[in-house]
């Protein structure tokens, strides 16, 4: 009975599309980048937003420890040097300590004057992803693409 159940797997159209199969080869392992929690952060911009949230912010920063996977997320009219600053005091550090790494990609808003000062106070080291190639922020894309199908979910149901 166990073979005939395993053949009509095998042979169903349904499984074959639907089932939880890992479809990438196996690697070798690699070791974590971040040592402990909250030692390096990913952060992000999505927007803008379509519908605009209640209070007007067309824009969600977007921070991701890479060590427990935790999001710290805010909604924001115009992502600013100085907003993105402050997000990095209130709801970073203050919470959760100085990080050793920030990583962003290479947008303006989280590259600038007030950043690499705010970076040199607090001794943070700021890296980059690689240009054209936001999955080298992984976990922080991954982090939005969450966020975005959540807000799609509950806007559709608002409606």
């Amino acid at each position: 009975m166990e073979t005939d159940c395993v053949k009509h797997v095998r042979h169903c159209h349904r499984c074959q599309v639907y089932a939880d199969q890992i479809k990438a080869p196996p690697n070798e392992l690699r070791p974590m980048t971040a040592l402990w929690p909250f030692s390096m952060w990913g952060m992000d911009v999505i927007g803008p937003i379509n519908p605009k949230a209640s209070n007007g912010h067309m824009f969600i920063l977007v921070a991701i420890d890479y060590f427990t996977k935790w999001i710290e997320a805010i909604t924001l009219a115009s992502v600013t040097a100085k907003a993105v600053a402050r997000f990095l005091r209130r709801d970073v550090i203050a919470r959760y300590g100085v990080p050793t790494t920030i990583i962003t990609d290479n947008a303006k808003n989280l590259n600038n004057k007030v950043i690499d000062e705010l970076c040199a106070q607090f001794k943070i080291r700021h890296r980059n992803s690689t240009p054209y190639r936001p999955q080298m922020n992984g976990a922080v894309e991954a982090a939005n693409k969450n966020i975005k199908k959540i807000i799609e979910k509950m806007t559709e149901s608002s409606r």
